[in-house]
């Protein structure tokens, strides 16, 4: 059971890495701030903050299901 979470927690992180880092350097930006000075071009931050709380998400599952327990061999 341990390595099924082992392995589900890395795919969920590795998933939520593709994500975040999709939308924050291949994406076509999200949205265009334009002001009197410069033009500043925004990612999707919802996707972003997605893929980021998958990677936290799947991180932990993979810590807590490689972690050995105390009476654990």
């Amino acid at each position: 059971m341990k390595i099924i979470v082992l392995i589900i927690g890395l795919a969920i992180a590795a998933a939520g890495g593709v994500i975040a880092y999709r939308a924050l350097f291949l994406e076509p930006s999200a949205a265009v701030v334009i002001t009197e000075t410069h033009v500043r071009e925004l990612p999707n931050t919802l996707r972003v903050a997605g893929g980021l709380a998958m990677l936290v998400v799947g991180a932990a599952l993979a810590f807590f299901g490689a972690r050995r327990l105390k009476g654990e061999r």
